[in-house]
């Protein structure tokens, strides 16, 4: 080829990627802005446990003020563990990601998140579901943890129909003894009050096909209770196992782990039981972080997974490496 038709090459090609850039422009430019702040990140994340597939899907979350968050903290020494971990100062916004665990026979949800009831920037659950390929109307089995309003309110929407229609429900014997007997009402800190009557709502549609299962006994093949008492007066981890792989759902040993994981001794305006709560934070977390264990948490950033290390007399998050780990 002689320099003259290298030349012409050369231009054509230019002016090819020109006429593609501008394309590119124009089209970019004509995008509505609402289109593209609905494209947003992705609110599912899946991978594998043994041949169990288990998925992640976010929900959104809700914020609230940083100050009152800790109960025996100064909000200065609160603030330095926020700033930390490059997180606002002044304000707290909790994520929030349930579990969903196919075992081959059983599709089984680990909580339910808000129903869209609770936050504005909450309520993303189902349309996260669908994305991922979940249908709540396949959902065999659901294992609620614990009853505070973020977990449960999911069960139904606000006009009292279930959105898991077909499934099973499944609640520790401790967990639902405590917020169903009527007494128990006056022996609950006043944040927790309104729990009562949200749980009768919230499980009323379920009344048929409801069960209890042992504070530590195995709720479904691979799946396992583990008494994580605290949080709630029956709150409970899940041990997942297939094969000699497993992980296991904290779901809410520790909020945000980089302030209740790294300082694991603060105690959280959510817990029911903070002395007993942080108590068992230390003993789960030193558990995941000493077996190397795979897990997730419900109030961890997304796509919340990921392994818990010892870091000085506390913990931090390593999150899961996404490219190595998504199917």
């Amino acid at each position: 080829m002689t320099n003259l038709s290298r030349r012409a090459a050369l231009i054509g090609s230019v002016a090819a990627l020109e006429v593609a850039t501008l394309v590119s422009q124009r089209a970019y430019a004509a995008l509505p802005r609402d289109r593209l702040t609905e494209i947003g990140s992705p609110g599912f994340f899946k991978f594998k446990v043994g041949n169990f597939t288990v998925v992640a899907v976010n929900d959104g979350y809700a914020g609230r003020a940083l100050e009152g968050m800790v109960l025996n903290a100064p909000i200065a020494e609160v603030q330095r563990v926020m700033a930390d971990a490059f997180l606002p100062t002044d304000k707290y916004n909790g994520p929030y990601t349930a579990t969903f665990v196919d075992t081959g026979k059983m599709l089984i949800a680990l909580d339910t998140g808000t129903g869209g009831q609770l936050a504005p920037t909450a309520g993303r659950l189902v349309a996260n579901m669908k994305s991922a390929g979940i249908d709540p109307t396949q959902v065999d089995l659901v294992v609620i943890s614990h009853c505070h309003a973020d977990h449960i309110t999911g069960l139904t929407t606000a006009e009292g129909l279930p959105i898991y229609p077909n499934a099973e429900l499944a609640i520790s014997q401790a967990e639902w003894a405590w917020w169903t007997e009527p007494g128990n009402e006056t022996r609950s800190p006043d944040s927790e009050r309104w729990n009562f009557s949200n749980v009768a709502k919230r499980f009323g549609p379920y009344a048929k096909r409801l069960r209890r299962f042992a504070n530590d006994g195995e709720i479904a093949p691979g799946i396992r209770a583990i008494p994580s008492h605290g949080h709630t007066p029956g709150h409970t981890s899940v041990h997942i196992s297939d094969g000699s792989a497993e992980m296991i759902a904290l779901i809410d040993i520790t909020h945000r782990p980089e302030l209740f994981a790294r300082r694991p001794d603060f105690h959280s305006a959510y817990d029911f039981d903070p002395v007993a709560a942080s108590a068992t934070r230390v003993k789960i977390l030193d558990r995941v972080a000493t077996d190397r264990t795979l897990v997730t948490g419900y109030h961890f950033p997304f796509p919340a997974v990921g392994h818990i290390a010892k870091d000085g007399s506390g913990f931090r998050l390593v999150p899961v490496d996404w490219s190595g780990t998504s199917i």
